[in-house]
């Protein structure tokens, strides 16, 4: 997939994020998201601000947690962005900077599409709203995610099973077979709880434990 087609697709999750946000109810953005310790308004704030990070806000996040590893960094900055962004400031963004190419100083085209993808999820799957991935951006971000699996804490996993996914033509790994949609195999990979339900084959049995 060439970064235009990349941009596509994540401008049109932004897009879709931000219309089922405007469609909360206030107290739905207190409830907690997939991601631990952190509110679907939590998520929300974080998913708009990469387009505005620059190389010195990156340094004023390193300053703030000197010592600190990188997902401390990230979950320290988020909750900062929750406290000072309001829900109408977080909504006001999404529509000024959703059609934005820019992206995290040191990460590539691909990382926007892995975070507004995962974080959609994480935001509605609490809510019971569902929104289905396009496959063939999950497949790239998947292997993006399989590259980052040191960061994510799932590379023992990665290693230990084949994913195989059902709606696109995409098969990684060796060992035991995990079979399913891609999104659910994307959410495996990034180390968060798939939906077991569609998900089939010998390597569930080396799935962390609930």
């Amino acid at each position: 997939m060439d970064k235009t087609e990349i941009w596509r697709h994540i401008h049109a999750e932004r897009e879709a994020l931000a219309a089922n946000l405007a469609d909360l109810p206030a107290a739905e953005w207190s409830r907690p998201s997939l991601c631990t310790g952190w509110t679907v308004h939590d998520v929300a704030a974080h998913v708009i601000s990469t387009p505005q990070i620059g190389w010195s806000d990156i340094a004023a996040m390193t300053l703030r947690s000197p010592g600190r590893g990188y997902n401390t960094i990230i979950y320290r900055q988020v909750k900062r962005l929750g406290a000072r962004e309001t829900r109408e400031s977080i909504l006001a963004d999404y529509e000024k900077y959703g059609g934005s190419t820019h992206r995290v100083p040191g990460t590539t085209s691909v990382e926007p599409l892995v975070d507004v993808l995962l974080h959609h999820q994480d935001i509605v799957r609490p809510l019971g709203i569902e929104r289905a991935m396009p496959p063939e951006a999950a497949a790239v971000a998947a292997d993006r995610v399989r590259r980052l699996a040191f960061l994510l804490g799932t590379r023992r996993l990665l290693r230990s099973v084949r994913l195989v996914a059902t709606d696109v033509d995409w098969t990684r790994g060796e060992g035991p077979t995990v079979t399913g949609p891609i999104q659910e195999l994307l959410m495996l990979c990034s180390g968060r709880e798939p939906d077991r339900s569609l998900l089939t084959g010998d390597g569930l049995a080396e799935l962390p434990t609930r």
